[in-house]
């Protein structure tokens, strides 16, 4: 579908040196951190609006598949080019272009590295709490499409909570702005939460506004140790109970608590069924009143030890574990999924329990992680794409869990997005109205069907 023609007029647009053909580089950009792989025919680093604008313009004269990406941490298949043409990679077009602290909000671009944007902000007593594990590669271009969330959510929210404004390109080649910088706006439909978590399907964001916070003066980190996973469960019940709101509240299983120990090192109990990882912050005072407490509630419900940190250098050795998870465990086999189901926050540990009965019947390896604080599970599954007979228990083992999370009040996914890695258990949530309406949504911003082609819409028929 990309011709001498097409690869021309593009190269007008972007110069030679933005522009990808060979094969060892397309190969590069065919796959993300899920575990299928679809090669593009062309990749194109757009430093503009304007040159995005070009772009999607020649591409929806043509018929040709854009799929949007940045760094490529896409946990579902959202950022590979199901339907083949061109890869439009943002990792050139990351500038910070303003922070306004007096009216605390930024704009950036949409490469722009989510840590290196956190860092910049930091330094002027402000906060931008969306914290995605892959945070230190991962682009806010990408969390605005995914609505990213990560371990600060049970606090702070996910991205759409921080957002603001978003200038974006349509596939006609049309830009438009969405939103503003003020804190209040409800003119007209909320476009701006429409394509927050749109997975690239209806838009390409080239601008970004977000609110910020003041950043929390202090922060005291905890991890406790569990010889029953149920009483783990049981403290992070009666915290959310008690009225106090962590800024993190991680669970590992005894899997996890192994893999990280044998790849880190850190002292970890081998015997221990569960670790929690709690975070608190805000003003010195109310976080030494908060650490005691949820400290306390800890070992009254069945913490064998438990370790408070005292200093920042503290909080960041606690989390080293936390941290190490996915690298740890992916080790293990050739391949590791990562899954991404809700439950209510009371079902917590039986989901955890329900994932081991699971596994034990599909003789399938499962580790689990979760943001406990929101019931958001991370089954890590272990397994090996090149076993057609293993992966068909994979499938099994994961259709089961999703009937389970549902038939709880749960869903198919809390943050890593649905794209083709849970695309055909969409109608098992979403009613046929419902589906009819983003379908209809869909074709009212692309009606070639040009963007992102292949992803879950498609995937779920």
């Amino acid at each position: 579908m990309v011709d001498a023609e097409l690869l021309k007029s593009l190269e007008a647009i972007v110069g030679s040196a933005r522009i990808k053909t060979s094969r060892e580089d397309l190969l590069t950009y065919s796959y993300d951190a899920y575990v299928k792989e679809y090669l593009p025919e062309v990749v194109l680093f757009p430093k503009s609006t304007n040159e995005v604008a070009g772009i999607l313009k020649l591409a929806n004269e043509r018929g040709v598949p854009v799929t949007p990406r940045g760094s490529g941490t896409n946990l579902s298949g959202g950022s590979v080019p199901k339907k083949g043409g061109i890869i439009l990679c943002f990792t050139m077009m990351n500038r910070l272009l303003e922070i306004n602290r007096a009216n605390r909000y930024a704009v950036v671009e949409p490469g722009l590295v989510v840590a290196e944007f956190q860092k910049e902000v930091e330094k002027i007593g402000l906060f931008y709490p969306p914290d995605p594990g892959s945070s230190a590669v991962a682009t806010m271009g990408g969390t605005v499409l995914m609505n990213a969330g990560g371990m600060r959510g049970i606090k702070y929210g996910v991205t759409r909570d921080y957002l603001l404004g978003l200038e974006v390109v349509l596939p006609s080649g049309e830009a438009m702005n969405t939103g503003g910088v003020t804190a209040k706006d409800v003119t007209g439909y909320d476009l701006t939460r429409l394509i927050c978590g749109s997975e690239g399907t209806l838009a390409v964001v080239t601008k970004i506004i977000v609110r910020l916070l003041p950043k929390p003066k202090t922060r005291r980190t905890m991890q406790a140790i569990y010889s029953r996973i149920d009483d783990a469960g049981t403290t992070v019940a009666k915290i959310i109970e008690a009225g106090i709101i962590p800024a993190s509240l991680e669970l590992m299983d005894n899997q996890i608590i192994k893999a990280v120990e044998d790849f880190a090192h850190l002292g970890l109990p081998l015997d221990a069924e569960a670790v929690l990882l709690i975070d608190v912050d805000g003003d010195p005072e109310i976080v030494e009143k908060q650490a005691k407490v949820v400290g306390d509630f800890c070992k009254a419900h069945g913490a064998r030890d438990v370790k408070v940190s005292q200093s920042e250098k503290e909080n960041e050795q606690l989390w080293v574990a936390r941290r190490s998870v996915f690298g740890a465990v992916a080790r293990l086999r050739p391949t590791c999924i990562v899954e991404d189901a809700t439950v209510p926050v009371s079902m917590l540990t039986a989901a955890v329990k329900k994932i081991r009965e699971i596994s034990e019947r599909n003789r399938v390896q499962i580790a689990v992680v979760a943001h406990a604080g929101d019931g958001n599970l991370h089954p890590l599954v272990l397994c090996d794409i090149r076993d057609k007979e293993e992966m068909a228990r994979v499938e099994k083992a994961f259709e089961e869990f999703v009937d389970y999370a549902l038939s709880l009040g749960g869903t198919l996914s809390g943050e890593h997005g649905v794209g083709i890695s849970k695309a055909k258990y969409l109608a098992k949530q979403l009613s046929p109205t419902v589906m009819a309406m983003t379908r209809a949504i869909k074709k009212a911003f692309d009606s070639k069907g040009i963007l992102n082609p292949g992803s879950f819409l498609e995937y779920a028929e």
